[in-house]
């Protein structure tokens, strides 16, 4: 008898998904571009994100994003690791991160605040007086450097011209960085499981992880008390060097989004790729975002659509994000040009026309960014000094090799606060587990 071809298995992960021919390219963009339009709410209008009344306060357009983003991040970057020897792999993260967020936070301190000065001031006197006192926009670099952001905010600016300024009471010109550092936490832990062989010789460890991390979020659930999920995000944290505190309740929840991505990557002769699976997870995160239960039923099924998403995307798509990916520039200009734009009062014309120029707004920077940061920084992950590229060794032979597009940096909800603190002020709305 013939197997249905809806339930017949098209092969595995690492039969499908082993090139560059993929839908994942257009998958980040949407979820750029998601985040944009969920922080159109909060930032134009000072109300909930995107989606969130729609399902059950349980999380939102923005949020979702982010956990896309962490999937993919931890399917591509474990990729990545595992086929490149440990100083390669820490340089190709630190392109892709760092040159298009430094450029990003100069023109925030050195443009963008003189120009919100000027116009809530009358003039730029004083701005650069104490500049590298907290508050200052010279503090602000110095204390945004290394992806943790603990200075939101230059001088109270946009304070008291912005929705999201009057309802947090603080100023915040880019609250959307603040995942940033989460995502190179997991970095640095998968270069570890790299340096230490655990992703070539000890992969149930990953495995082991991941589960132990279901069961925390699990926990978080049952003890709740509501079908909805975890009421509550209070947890201990830990201050870090560089990039100051970090919250277990973000490592716990963004890292099991990663870490599945992880094991689906360690595992992928074992993972089918099957239309009723991807159906069936799409239904399961359908119904658990409209009646409850989304961070137990919603999230894996949610990672597992996205992959089968990523094979199944008709070829004539695969083409978005191969050679020009938007997707990071996106993510950090959009939350700045959409507090200028909220300050200009242009969200008075209603959510659709501030949400739409907020995406146009976004996509130009990212445009510039691609074209004039990221793309250039990116031709130097071949290059290293000689002594360097002698002691780095592939982790497999190179004509094992598949190349594969790398995941960018994860495109995290609003999470913002006052100027020197981390995270004075959330709103239940943009944080997980709510």
């Amino acid at each position: 008898m013939t197997t249905p071809a809806l339930i017949r298995s098209r092969g595995t992960l690492a039969d499908l998904l082993s090139g560059r021919s993929n839908g994942i390219g257009l998958i980040r963009l949407c979820l750029a571009v998601g985040v944009v339009l969920s922080h159109s709410k909060p930032l134009g209008f000072g109300a909930n994100d995107l989606g969130y009344h729609l399902t059950g306060r349980q999380t939102n357009v923005g949020t979702m994003a982010v956990y896309g983003f962490f999937v993919l991040s931890g399917l591509l970057i474990t990729r990545s690791a595992r086929r490149t020897g440990l100083i390669r792999y820490a340089w190709h993260r630190a392109l892709r991160i760092f040159p298009g967020l430094w450029v990003c936070l100069l023109i925030t301190a050195l443009v963008v605040a003189p120009l919100v000065a000027l116009r809530e001031h009358g003039s730029t006197d004083g701005f650069f007086d104490n500049a590298w006192e907290p508050g200052g926009p010279l503090a602000y670099l110095q204390a945004n450097w290394w992806t943790g952001v603990r200075q939101y905010g230059i001088h109270d600016l946009l304070r008291d011209t912005t929705p999201w300024g009057d309802k947090s009471n603080s100023s915040v010109f880019n609250g959307a960085l603040w995942s940033l550092k989460y995502e190179m936490f997991c970095y640095v832990v998968v270069g570890v499981l790299a340096a230490t062989a655990v992703l070539r010789n000890a992969r149930r460890f990953v495995l082991f992880l991941t589960v132990a991390l279901y069961l925390s979020i699990l926990h978080d659930w049952v003890s709740s008390g509501q079908f909805s999920g975890p009421v509550s995000t209070a947890s201990w944290s830990f201050n870090s060097p560089l990039v100051g505190g970090m919250s277990f309740h973000y490592i716990v929840y963004l890292g099991f989004l990663f870490a599945f991505g992880a094991t689906l990557d360690l595992y992928r002769e074992r993972v089918p790729i099957n239309d009723a699976l991807g159906i069936g997870s799409a239904v399961a995160l359908g119904l658990s975002l409209l009646f409850g239960g989304f961070f137990v039923i919603g999230l894996p099924a949610f990672a597992y659509l996205l992959v089968w998403l990523s094979v199944r995307m008709p070829r004539q798509l695969h083409w978005v994000g191969r050679k020009n990916d938007y997707s990071y520039g996106i993510y950090i200009y959009g939350f700045v040009f959409q507090q200028v734009m909220a300050s200009l009062g242009w969200s008075r014309w209603g959510y659709v026309p501030f949400a739409a120029m907020s995406v146009a707004a976004a996509f130009a920077a990212a445009f510039l960014s691609w074209k004039l940061v990221e793309r250039p920084a990116l031709r130097l992950k071949d290059w290293t000094p000689g002594f360097v590229a002698r002691r780095s060794t592939p982790a497999v032979p190179p004509e094992q090799q598949t190349a594969v597009a790398e995941e960018p940096p994860g495109t995290p909800p609003t999470q913002v606060g006052g100027p020197t603190q981390e995270l004075p002020q959330q709103p239940a709305t943009l944080v997980p587990g709510r």
